[in-house]
């Protein structure tokens, strides 16, 4: 009877046996695997034929670092984000933070990197578009900055270049970007409606989103109008197919409110601070 019962475990263990060979079989795959990795990931750290070259004198970049859609950027800038990755292997470069301190570097909007095996880093950036010169008004003097829809002020470019952009006052540099953004947007959907009247316009008043004030030109008078917060097309349009009367009639007159549509108001021009 005692002999018939360990015939029946038999198989059993057998089973647990295989199963522990399996198992141990397994392990030592694992630990092979792992060892494997860390063997390769010391040889892409240590064989130099992985580094990222330093520059071969100073100020010049690195010869396999390339840095593509760089216009008005500064590109020494971009070149420093990579500093501390020269003379290491490229394995090494950490790519979400270098992208990350690229999105800090003024005027570019979008960057992407990639490592370009052996040796070989490829950056392209996205810079931003300006949108609109900003007025910055301190101590009675007002200097003009580039913004771009997003709100984000544009340092001065490193390469002289001519923005067909409009000028727009009413933005605070100390206000969040988000709110100088809708500013910018605001008159670039003002200028959309405007279409070919907008050669009329020289600068616009954006401190005030419910009312746009602009400067029009006119046969060499510059004239501050008050538009409101719609029908800009019309109303400009009425003032232009009367100026003529307007000039006949008020010749003084410097500031004109058009937002009622059935008249034109002439208004006394507030004094400035600095007049």
């Amino acid at each position: 009877m005692a002999r018939g019962t360990a015939r029946e475990k038999s198989p059993t263990v057998r089973v647990a046996r295989r199963l522990l060979l399996w198992a141990l079989v397994v392990c030592f795959a694992l630990a092979g695997l792992l060892w494997g990795e860390q063997r390769f990931e010391q040889f892409l750290i240590d064989d130099p034929r992985f580094v990222l070259q330093p520059p071969t004198d100073y100020g010049q970049e690195s010869p396999n670092l390339r840095i593509e859609g760089v216009v008005f950027a500064n590109r020494a800038q971009v070149s420093r984000v990579f500093a501390n990755d020269l003379g290491r292997s490229v394995f090494l470069l950490p790519l979400r933070e270098r992208r990350l301190a690229l999105l800090r570097v003024n005027w570019i909007k979008d960057a992407s990197i990639v490592r370009m095996w052996p040796n070989r880093i490829v950056v392209r950036i996205t810079e931003r578009q300006p949108a609109a010169f900003m007025g910055i008004e301190s101590e009675c003097i007002t200097r003009w900055s580039l913004i771009d829809a997003d709100g984000v002020i544009l340092e001065q470019p490193q390469r002289p270049h001519q923005f067909g952009v409009p000028l727009i006052r009413g933005i605070r540099v100390d206000e969040k970007a988000a709110m100088r953004g809708m500013r910018v947007r605001r008159v670039q959907k003002f200028f959309d409606e405007l279409g070919p009247l907008a050669e009329k316009v020289s600068e616009v008043d954006a401190s005030d989103l419910d009312d746009l004030k602009v400067i029009g030109n006119m046969q060499g008078h510059a004239i501050k109008l008050r538009l409101g917060d719609h029908n800009f097309h019309d109303r400009l349009q009425k003032f232009i197919d009367h100026y003529a009367d307007i000039r006949r009639r008020m010749p003084d007159a410097k500031v004109l409110d058009l937002r009622l549509d059935d008249r034109i108001t002439v208004l006394q021009e507030a004094p400035g601070v600095c007049s």
